[in-house]
């Protein structure tokens, strides 16, 4: 049982009911056959019935009062069919009422008081306290509160983490409209490229628009590129960690791996990639490199470089048995394996077309702009990328907010990192999650299950990540029953009353009445919520019920619309505008004296 069901079991005071019902009928009948003795003695000039039914009735047991005849027998039916018939139409349209049956647990979850913290207000004072612009939103949106329609926010400090089920609405109610409303810089990952198609136009009039689409899932041009080499710069430390970002992706951070091929192939690439970027070379030099273990040319850089250890570390796996250094050579390269495919290292390196811009990672968390990363789910040749990418915006964005005014952001950066196991695994998320926050960075990771994010994380990451939020959403969809069960324990219980009858008629000595602890929504409940209900916890507060509300409903659905229109494949490509006709030339002035 749950607080969606009105009772346990049968109902103990069915007798009762149908007690009443029975009164209730016999009183409905005396007042129409009243009713139709009054009409039958007016139509029929019959004598008028007694002042109430109730006398009529007593009238007739008694013999003073003749019921008037045939006629009163049908006006009687009539009004008993059209009462009966009301009654009928009342009682149909309560039971095939459109009612959410979740819905009717919303009295024993968050309270009006609760939820102060999260309304428009609540998140406006917060917002202005943030020196966010008046004319943005006072922070992410999530819906509207079923108990009393109040919009909910999470606000600019707050961090998000999301479970939907597929085709449960996680893109039109949340991705979406954040994403469009977002009033500084907006980071995006995905697997697919509608949420691309529909937020496009909205984000150009905000700022620059860059699509990273190394497979073609938007069908984007390379007419940029970014350089991994900016991010390794001089330094053995980010080049190990843009290694491990790498790494990570075809083995996740729970995982076991090799004791020592896979550390040391790990240490040999960080060592590679510093010693190409000292040397001004793309990061596919890496590769060459590794598909030529007896060449010296790394470390000499190095040493010429100053890094005289890490020249020490390349010429000791060249120096190494040539089984061990075939080993430890051979995961390396499988770890660098994407720069194998020249349709992604042409977003990465110069190639062909040096002239092309590049991506400045270092000063996007200073501008209002708006960067696209994409990667397919199955084929995980550019997630190695993608990861790469947003984790160095995010550290920039720390270090950026670290050296601004109050140790935030100027305007408050936005990740929706939309099928974030998939595509950015990140490993050390969980652990800088809710430090983001303090910095203006607000995250909104979005998961199809729990097991997804325990398969990206572990069970210890995910549980971090999940606890490290202050925003949890659930959005249905889900069969994890543990999962679900841990949602269950977080709406609380509540005690329904039981009553027990076991005693003959009049005897009141056979009732019993007892309670026991139930949830308030069970796992049934939250596995069968429907489309357009999410169940979200707000840290320190009960769980709410919450309407989601599509970009279609929403204050930017016109725009929405309009860059559908201009983006999505099979929609008619806009037409060109039609050159204004040339004005009719003047004629030519007339000369004095003379007419035309």
């Amino acid at each position: 049982m749950s607080a969606t069901r009105r009772r346990r079991g049968p109902n103990p005071f069915y007798e009762w009911l149908l007690g009443l019902a029975c009164v209730v009928i016999l009183v409905v009948v005396a007042f129409a056959a009243w009713g139709a003795a009054a009409i039958t003695s007016v139509v029929e000039d019959k004598p008028a019935p007694p002042e109430s039914p109730w006398h009529m009735v007593e009238g007739l047991m008694r013999g003073t009062y003749k019921w008037p005849g045939t006629g009163a027998y049908i006006a009687l039916a009539l009004i008993l069919v059209v009462v009966f018939g009301l009654v009928a139409y009342v009682v149909y349209r309560i039971l095939t009422r459109d009612e959410v049956l979740v819905d009717r647990a919303i009295r024993f979850l968050a309270k009006d008081r609760d939820l102060r913290g999260f309304t428009t207000e609540g998140v406006s004072g917060i917002a202005q306290r943030l020196n966010v612009p008046e004319d943005a939103p006072p922070g992410v949106y999530l819906g509207k509160a079923v108990r009393n329609d109040r919009d909910l926010w999470g606000s600019w400090e707050d961090m998000h983490v999301d479970i939907w089920g597929p085709r449960t609405g996680k893109t039109a109610t949340r991705a979406i409209p954040n994403i469009v409303a977002a009033p500084g810089p907006v980071v995006v990952t995905s697997n697919k490229r509608d949420v691309v198609d529909a937020t496009r136009i909205s984000r150009q009039q905000r700022g620059k628009v860059w699509v990273f689409d190394p497979q073609s899932q938007a069908g984007e041009k390379p007419t940029w590129y970014w350089d991994p080499m900016t991010y390794v710069g001089n330094s053995i430390v980010r080049a190990m960690k843009i290694t491990g970002r790498f790494s990570s992706i075809n083995r996740p951070a729970h995982a076991r791996s090799d004791a020592y091929f896979e550390p040391a192939a790990e240490d040999l690439i960080a060592h590679l990639l510093l010693a190409a970027s000292e040397d001004g070379k793309p990061i596919t030099q890496v590769y060459t490199w590794l598909t030529r273990p007896n060449d010296d040319a790394p470390a000499r850089i190095l040493r010429e470089a100053g890094h005289d250890i890490s020249a020490d570390a390349v010429e000791a796996n060249m120096a190494s048995p040539d089984r061990q250094r075939a080993g430890v050579y051979g995961t390396a390269t499988q770890i660098m394996s994407f720069l194998t495919a020249p349709n992604i290292t042409e977003w990465v390196t110069p190639g062909a077309n040096p002239d092309r811009p590049t991506f400045d990672y270092k000063t996007f968390a200073e501008t209002t702009d708006t960067i696209y990363l994409l990667s397919e789910e199955t084929n995980k040749a550019a997630a190695p990328l993608v990861l790469a990418l947003t984790a160095a915006l995010a550290e920039e964005a720390e270090n950026t907010g670290i050296r601004s005014p109050g140790g935030r952001l100027p305007l408050p950066m936005l990740f929706v990192l939309d099928e974030a196991a998939n595509v950015c695994p990140w490993k050390a998320l969980p652990d800088k999650y809710s430090h983001f926050g303090s910095r203006g960075i607000v995250m909104m990771t979005i998961l199809q299950s729990w097991a997804q994010g325990a398969a990206a994380w572990g069970e210890n990451g995910m549980s971090k990540l999940w606890g490290a939020a202050n925003v949890r959403v659930y959005g249905g969809g889900v069969a994890d029953m543990k999962f679900l069960g841990d949602l269950s324990k977080a709406s609380g219980v509540f005690e329904p009353g039981t009553t027990s009858i076991t005693y003959k008629w009049g005897d009141p000595r056979g009732i019993s009445r007892s309670s026991r602890p139930e949830a308030v929504l069970n796992e049934a409940d939250l596995a069968s919520m429907p489309r357009g209900r999410a169940f979200v916890q707000f840290s320190g507060t009960p769980p709410v019920l919450v309407k989601t509300v599509p970009w279609w409903e929403g204050p930017h659905a016109a725009t929405i619309r309009k860059s559908i229109a201009r983006y999505e494949p099979g929609h008619p490509a806009p037409a060109a505008p039609v050159p204004a006709a040339p004005a009719p030339a003047a004629p030519p002035p007339v000369p004095l004296g003379k007419t035309t």
